[in-house]
């Protein structure tokens, strides 16, 4: 366990917060300051954490004054010593009695080097400064005296950017780089030297961390990097968040090439900007028809596929996704992979949608389509290569980060487990389906009839209820179309034999999911019972955003 020497000068709130936190295990063994009267005793006695003074006395010079901060300290066991607010220019006789000291400077160094860090980037007029965390090196010469150019100088652990926003005064813009930069990095730096991820070559003047990494080669955290710095442009205010009540806006990332709903223009003037629930409908049904190279076309609803289907040409894409569950659809998001023509656009006013996202329209398209004064109609320009490689679901205290899911699968990657093979109509179903299957909420479960959908139950806590739902919207909900004789296709294995049960009961005469259940030998045996063909896919498909 890394044991901490805090040497604060007035209320040292870093000290403090790295108490609390206790990056990388480490704690504070003593907190030492020059001024009796300084908050941060109170403070760190309250937490149980011992503390010295050591004030500066009339007359003391500068390494009389360490010398008696080294004694005071000597009697406490410690292996990193972190300054906080101390505003005394270390020296040798410091430095070299004690570990690896740290320091956190209110700037971007070499930005700023002085004591009124925020003042001068003020008066600078950039719109980023930040925090510096670096090893204190000897800023004096041998009389003891400073070394301007020498201060805050020493090699750079790890920095911190934080915006400055018009309107900013010095007292705003100290609190950001305190709350928003000190209060992370200060921790980050202390935990890597905590883990010993970090390497201090003074002689060289460079610190190697081991932990901040971000090589996609790189095996311990496969590529995923030890920061992860998010600096977007707000695009646009919206109206409200998912409810009235909720503020919200919409940020775009300009470096991303990924056809995106963010970054698409709109093309009828006139109609209602995008909300918060159209620019996650919309993103959700264009990473949807992203994933055929055939025609595709989609409706969407609260994020969930309502249908979905590929064909020879975009119109009858359009009209076999519409007819799974057209009562749904309705208010939906419509997305399309190929350019929107004439009669695709008749089809897609001829009920009531929300947006339709395409990667371009004919002219003919778009007078068809400007007849709704309301449907927003969202041009992203060529749908090439999916590019960006992660994805994102902030928390309340940080964010959960994974690579997005471009599982691709074909026929061969299948194991067929029951004692009929599934034909090649059904093969091409269980391909269709998984891919589509990929974007509804789990527990999800998905039929599909050739390459369209027919019903789909999604969001449910229990996979049988699932099975019921998809049935049900097929049997009921669907126009021209029913599970009889569906394959069905789930995004994680069943657990025992009742959901084949409730697909049998429905029709079904073909399954594709994972497989991996301790009861798979029950679930195949259900299968066979009823004459299912059953394939296991060796891979999960879970989506719960």
């Amino acid at each position: 366990m890394t044991r901490i020497a805090g040497l604060a000068g007035n209320r040292g709130r870093n000290l403090l917060n790295v108490a609390d936190r206790r990056p990388g295990g480490a704690e504070l063994a003593v907190v030492l300051t020059d001024d009796e009267d300084a908050p941060v005793l109170e403070d760190a006695a309250e937490r149980g954490i011992p503390t010295e003074v050591v004030p500066l006395e009339d007359g003391m010079g500068r390494r009389e004054h360490e010398q008696a901060v080294t004694e005071a300290l000597a009697d406490h066991a410690f292996d990193l010593v972190c300054l906080d607010g101390y505003m005394r220019i270390l020296s040798d006789t410091f430095l070299e009695a004690q570990p690896t000291t740290l320091n956190v400077h209110p700037s971007l160094l070499p930005a700023f080097p002085g004591t009124d860090a925020w003042g001068d980037a003020l008066e600078a007029g950039v719109s980023v400064t930040g925090c510096t965390v670096h090893v204190v090196t000897d800023a004096t010469d041998a009389d003891g005296e400073v070394i301007e150019t020498e201060v805050d100088a020493g090699p750079i652990v790890t920095q911190e950017p934080v915006p400055i926003y018009e309107g900013d005064d010095e007292d705003q813009l100290k609190e950001r780089v305190l709350y928003e930069g000190e209060f992370r990095a200060y921790p980050r730096a202390v935990k890597w030297f905590a883990e010993d991820a970090v390497d201090v070559d003074l002689e060289a003047g460079e610190v190697t961390v081991d932990a901040d990494v971000s090589s996609p080669e790189d095996a311990a955290h496969d590529g995923l990097p030890a920061r992860r710095l998010v600096s977007n442009d707000r695009a646009a205010t919206l109206r409200y968040g998912e409810n009235p009540h909720q503020n919200a806006a919409v940020y775009a990332d300009y470096t991303c090439d990924e056809a995106s709903v963010v970054h698409a223009d709109q093309l009828n003037e006139g109609a209602k900007a995008l909300s918060y629930n159209n620019y996650n409908d919309a993103d959700g049904a264009l990473n949807l028809v992203k994933e055929f190279d055939e025609p595709a076309a989609a409706v969407i609803k609260h994020t969930n596929p309502a249908g979905c289907a590929t064909a020879d040409t975009l119109t009858a894409a359009y009209e076999r996704a519409l007819s799974t569950d057209p009562m749904s659809a309705f208010g939906g998001i419509v997305a399309l992979n190929r350019e929107c023509d004439a009669a695709t656009a008749e089809l897609v006013i001829d009920s009531f949608k929300e947006v339709v996202v395409a990667p371009g329209y004919t002219e003919d398209a778009l007078e068809v389509l400007r007849e709704k004064e309301n449907l927003r109609v969202l041009d992203v320009g060529e749908i090439g290569a999916s590019t960006e490689r992660f994805t994102e679901k902030p928390l309340v205290g940080g964010r959960l980060v994974q690579e997005r899911d471009f599982q691709s699968i074909s026929a061969e990657d299948f194991e067929v487990v029951t004692e009929r093979e599934p034909t090649e109509v059904e093969l091409e179903s269980m391909v269709f389906a998984w891919q589509t299957l990929k974007h509804v909420k789990s527990n999800g479960i998905l039929l599909a009839q050739g390459t369209e959908t027919v019903g789909v139950g999604m969001g449910q806590v229990s996979r049988v209820d699932a099975v019921r739902l998809a049935a049900m919207k097929a049997d009921e909900h669907a126009e021209g179309k029913n599970a009889e004789g569906a394959v069905m296709a789930s995004d994680a294995f069943f657990p025992f034999p009742d959901g084949i049960e409730e697909a049998a009961e429905a029709g079904i005469e073909a399954v594709i999911q994972p497989g991996g259940s301790v009861n798979d030998e029950d679930v195949i045996e259900a299968a066979d019972e009823h004459g299912m063909a059953m394939a296991f896919t060796g891979q999960r498909s879970f989506r719960h955003d």
